[in-house]
């Protein structure tokens, strides 16, 4: 099947040659093509260029994108949207004045959606989880990393990724798997941590390498959490089981998660929202991605990533939805880029970037997605016609989707 996209107004992400990320000032830049055309064949790009120099080729279908932007599709690496239920009444409490770490304090937050996700069935839980999958697809997303965290006992972080692995087998969008059973400490164990630990290192790793229900490990590393000491003994056990690091650090603290993630050579840290100095320095020159989470700071009122500082010391970025039910109950990355441009001062290309080809990097699936090159999956989206892609974060409340491509085809 080939496919052949003409007289597109702006091609966007042009990577003749694939690289992995983009850094710092490097984030300012994206390649683009006006005028342009865009072949597919089966799920992958095939050729790219000027309309001036389209060859004649025989194609099974041509789309005309007349006044329309193509770009890669999102790459969303850090969400929760396998849960049951929702938090809503939480929403409420927080209007009325309690804080985050309240309503954890009296049973609410992770371990609220931990009690639902053990009450409903493996078959329920993946209805509700599709509809959520389904969305984000519709948005734009064509890679989403899904985190596990809501059981918090063996048979219930098994029956999460095992819903991961089964909404992976049966829809086009790529899909990584992360176990975060260090979400928090159940109720169960509220007085034996060390035990709760030792059931996520000699329980729950090895029936996740066994089944292959995994492909990175993910601790909440965090004041009233996990520990750096714990975040650190976990992350030795999940790599010793082939899982890679990618953990949440520096949301409501910096207290040496991002140095831990550092130290063990971890894909991501996500969230940082509270950044040192100290922290911003450390990241330099490493392999760890810094990932923000915008719409989880204006769900909940708390500071915002500081992209600027960040990416002024050389430092890459992406960013992701954080999709859950208690901080952020939306996967509309399209909202997560006009948030990182109106709230943290990123440029439209910075955001692009950090939404494409960074997203991916923080996947590991850099090499296969996040830019227009020969060779990548052709998960794009062709948006409706519009003055420029300044428009995407700039209307921000309006969906400006036309279609959405996974693998080479339309998505209905």
């Amino acid at each position: 099947m080939t496919t052949l996209i003409v007289n597109i107004k702006e091609l966007l992400q042009v990577r003749e040659n694939s690289v992995l990320k983009v850094s710092g000032a490097e984030m300012s830049i994206l390649p683009t093509i006006k005028n342009a055309f865009l072949l597919i064949k089966d799920d992958l790009i095939s050729d790219f260029g000027s309309m001036d120099n389209l060859p004649k080729i025989a194609v099974d279908k041509t789309i005309d994108a007349t006044g329309k932007i193509v770009l890669p599709s999102w790459c969303d690496s850090h969400t929760h949207i396998v849960y049951a239920g929702n938090r809503e009444q939480e929403f409420v409490d927080r209007i009325n004045g309690m804080t985050y770490e309240e309503i954890a304090n009296r049973g609410g937050g992770i371990l609220n959606s931990a009690k639902k996700l053990n009450e409903t069935s493996e078959e329920d839980i993946y209805n509700q989880s599709k509809e959520r999958l389904e969305e984000v697809i519709r948005l734009g997303t064509g890679a989403v990393e899904i985190k596990s965290g809501y059981g918090l006992t063996v048979e219930g972080e098994l029956k999460m990724l095992r819903v991961i692995q089964q909404l992976s087998k049966n829809y086009p969008i790529t899909i990584k798997a992360t176990f975060l059973g260090a979400h928090a400490f159940p109720t169960a164990f509220k007085d034996n941590k060390k035990g709760y630990i030792e059931s996520i290192i000699h329980e729950m790793l090895p029936e996740i390498a066994k089944n292959k229900l995994a492909d990175f490990i993910d601790i909440f590393c965090e004041t009233g959490y996990f520990s750096v000491e714990e975040t650190e003994q976990i992350m030795e056990a999940g790599i010793q089981f082939g899982l890679k690091p990618k953990i949440h650090v520096n949301q409501f603290n910096s207290i040496g998660g991002i140095q831990s993630g550092v130290k063990y050579n971890a894909l991501s840290v996500d969230h940082l929202e509270i950044m040192k100095p100290e922290d911003i320095e450390d990241l330099k020159n490493t392999e760890t991605m810094p990932v923000a989470l915008p719409s989880c700071s204006y769900f909940l009122s708390i500071p915002y990533t500081p992209a600027r500082d960040m990416i002024a010391a050389g430092l890459p970025l992406a960013l992701a939805t954080d999709f859950n039910p208690g901080s952020t109950p939306s996967g509309n990355m399209n909202f997560v880029i006009a948030t990182a441009c109106i709230k943290m001062k990123m440029t439209p290309e910075e955001a692009i970037n950090a939404a494409t080809l960074n997203g991916a990097y923080a996947m590991e699936i850099s090499k296969t997605h996040g830019s227009i090159t020969k060779g990548k999956k052709a998960n794009l989206i062709i948006t409706k016609a519009i003055p420029s892609y300044y428009q995407l974060p700039y209307a921000f409340g309006s969906n400006l989707i036309d279609k959405v491509m996974l693998d080479g085809g339309i998505i209905d």
